[in-house]
């Protein structure tokens, strides 16, 4: 890995994209905001020879040993902080999402959106495509539920994090979106992490229900190798032996990635527990295990709703969630947003 100096100019960084080029690697540019490393892929002890460190614009080179470079706490030791539409996302503050879980109607996404923003969310969710099980089951509006979306925005004012489902949907979703999601069943579309990655938009990449840990963050480094490092971690809960909920919401999760990458993590309770009252107490363990923010669904009407209505929380749900939100995180030294 190679760090350069924050004075380090666009000429200084495509000699070092050559040099390794030339010696038959690899080389992966990530702009942060304070600075650019270069992930070098290939054979090392070429890259040794080559003298990276007496290049002009270069701070250090250094070796990485996880498999996951640019998303490691080796290659970043102190936790990032991602912003969406200047909305932060890491280890100082804590921020609530919510939204319906998929756009349905005008009436009905502007109704979720006022009631996310009444119980204190600083970015809206909801989705337009849908991927569902059941090949029947509701499968979302497209771009019409983005322009639902970004009519909400102009009216409330929250950001827009939307899922995108295909890699040759990211430019159309990206005209809409604030952040790109991926969902649990696309964690391993390889094609798709990368056109989200390209496509310049902060990224909350879900875990997928039966992935390792190990898998999850893999699934982050292909996002980081396209330049992007605006990546957010969204544990949702894993498929286990358990018929009693939907998934098992694996909490240590969330302090052992925190170990392992430098990316933010935070937590859908809504789709762990897939019941209305199992979300606020699973937030609550999540705000009090250290996720950076809480990811809930909400529905004006659940009984209504086309997509997983006995989980969309409602007013009095709402009251208890903006009070753990209110008095948990700043007892750990957070600010919520």
């Amino acid at each position: 890995m190679v760090v350069m100096t924050s004075e380090a100019t666009t000429e200084e960084l495509d000699a070092v994209v050559r040099t390794v080029e030339s010696a038959g690697g690899s080389a992966f540019v990530s702009r942060g905001v304070h600075r650019t490393i270069v992930g070098l892929v290939g054979d090392v002890s070429h890259f040794e020879t080559l003298n990276l460190e007496a290049l002009p614009g270069v701070n250090n080179v250094v070796r990485i040993s996880s498999a996951y470079k640019l998303v490691s706490r080796e290659n970043h030791p102190e936790t990032s902080t991602v912003k969406v539409a200047g909305v932060p996302i890491g280890p100082d503050t804590f921020t609530l999402i919510a939204g319906p879980c998929a756009v349905e109607t005008p009436e009905q996404t502007l109704a979720a959106a006022h009631m996310a923003k009444q119980a204190g969310a600083a970015l809206l969710r909801g989705g337009a495509y849908k991927p569902r099980t059941s090949p029947y089951a509701f499968q979302g509006l497209g771009e019409e539920g983005l322009k639902i979306l970004a009519q909400a925005r102009e009216e409330t004012g929250l950001p827009i994090v939307t899922e995108v489902v295909d890699a040759q949907d990211v430019a159309l979703v990206s005209q809409y979106a604030d952040m790109l999601q991926i969902g649990t069943r696309n964690m391993q579309n390889f094609a798709l992490l990368q056109a989200a990655g390209s496509a310049g938009k902060p990224v909350m990449l879900k875990r997928g229900m039966n992935a390792t840990i190990e898998e999850w963050l893999m699934a982050a480094e292909y996002i980081a190798q396209r330049g992007n490092l605006d990546i957010v971690l969204c544990e949702r809960g894993i498929r286990t032996f358990e018929t009693a909920y939907r998934n098992t919401l694996d909490i240590s999760a969330v302090p052992l990635v925190h170990s392992l990458s430098h990316l933010p993590v935070i937590v859908d309770p809504s789709h762990a527990g897939g019941r209305r009252e199992l979300t606020v107490p699973l937030a609550r363990a999540a705000i009090a295990v250290g996720a950076d923010a809480v990811m809930v669904d909400l529905h004006p009407e659940p009984g209504a709703a086309l997509c997983d209505g006995p989980q969309a929380l409602v007013d009095v749900d709402l009251e208890e969630l903006a009070k753990a939100v209110r008095e948990i995180p700043p007892m750990l030294g957070r600010t919520v947003v």
